[in-house]
């Protein structure tokens, strides 16, 4: 089995900042792709952004220039650090990876969430 534990939501002022981590655990072989996702109330699910096991990142629309996504493959654990929050940020974010599970398995694996609230 593979869990996926989010970490470092809450509540921040407009303009502020908040660093989100993400640690991958149990039977890994290896991890590809890890993926950011939010979800706000009565809208779909979004992808923020997305890094592959190479280092290659790419961003939704909405968060290009203020959120950086990075991971330390050592750790199994996928980082976004959000910059420039505004009240449209407020969501439920989520992480998600593909990870080997074995040399001829990849299976996609999600977190439980962390609320990040933008309000004053």
């Amino acid at each position: 089995q593979v869990q996926l534990v989010e970490s470092g939501g809450g509540l921040v002022q407009p303009g502020g900042s908040l660093r989100l981590s993400c640690a991958a655990s149990g039977s890994i072989f290896s991890i590809n792709d890890m993926d950011w996702f939010r979800q706000a109330p009565g809208k779909e699910r979004e992808l923020v952004a997305r890094i592959t096991s190479g280092g290659s990142t790419n961003y939704g629309d909405s968060v290009k220039g203020r959120f950086t996504i990075s991971r330390d493959n050592a750790k199994n654990t996928v980082y976004l650090q959000m910059t420039s929050l505004k009240p449209d940020d407020t969501a439920v974010y989520y992480c998600r990876a593909d990870v080997r599970i074995r040399v001829s398995l990849i299976s996609s694996y999600w977190g439980q969430g962390t609320q990040v609230t933008v309000s004053s």
